[in-house]
C-alpha cells in the first residue's frame, strides 16, 4: 500500500508561497502505526507526510 501511494503521488511543498516537488525523504521514520517521512525543500520549508497502513484505518 505504501510503495502504491509513493507511486502516484509526489509530496510538494507545504509552504504558502511554494509548490516545488520534494525528492527523497531527508528523514524517514517507521512504526506499526504508520511512516513519516520529513523532506526539506530548497526553500527551506520542512514537510511531513503520514502514511498509515490500510489495517489500522
Amino acid at each position: 500500500m505504501l510503495n502504491d501511494l509513493r507511486e502516484t503521488t509526489e509530496p510538494t511543498c507545504d509552504a504558502s508561497d511554494c509548490d516545488r516537488t520534494l525528492g527523497d525523504p531527508a528523514l524517514a521514520f517507521e512504526t506499526d502505526w504508520g511512516r513519516r517521512e520529513a523532506y526539506e525543500c530548497a526553500c527551506g520549508a520542512v514537510t511531513v507526510t503520514v502514511a498509515r497502513p490500510e489495517s489500522s484505518r
